[in-house]
């Protein structure tokens, strides 16, 4: 099955982060980089997101198509970045998503 794993980024882990140090802020990214590295052979494709404030949004709930910059929402929590994983079932899916090193929050979701 496939699934999506997003990872959500809030607020408080964004302050964290930017607080690092250099050497901590590098040893955050090579864990990163070694979840990826660990996990190749179940993920078909990833991507980090540029920065909430980069989005562009199109309102279509309200007659005419409404363009504004910035995310739909104002929010703690943002996705900062994607996985597509291709595993057996929701219970591997889980397991990958327990092992995240980042972001406190990964939401899964099928790809239908």
């Amino acid at each position: 099955m496939k699934y999506v794993l997003m990872f959500v980024e809030t607020e408080q882990f964004a302050r964290e982060l930017e607080a690092m140090g250099e050497v901590e802020q590098r040893a955050a990214y090579e864990a990163v980089g070694r979840w990826f590295a660990e996990h190749a052979d179940k993920i078909t494709h990833h991507t980090y997101l540029a920065p909430v404030h980069t989005a562009t949004t199109v309102r279509l709930d309200q007659g005419e198509p409404i363009v504004t910059d910035g995310p739909f929402v104002e929010g703690k929590e943002v996705v900062s970045g994607f996985a597509e994983i291709e595993v057996a079932d929701l219970d591997e899916a889980l397991k990958l998503a327990r092992s995240w090193p980042a972001c406190p929050i990964v939401e899964i979701r099928p790809v239908s």
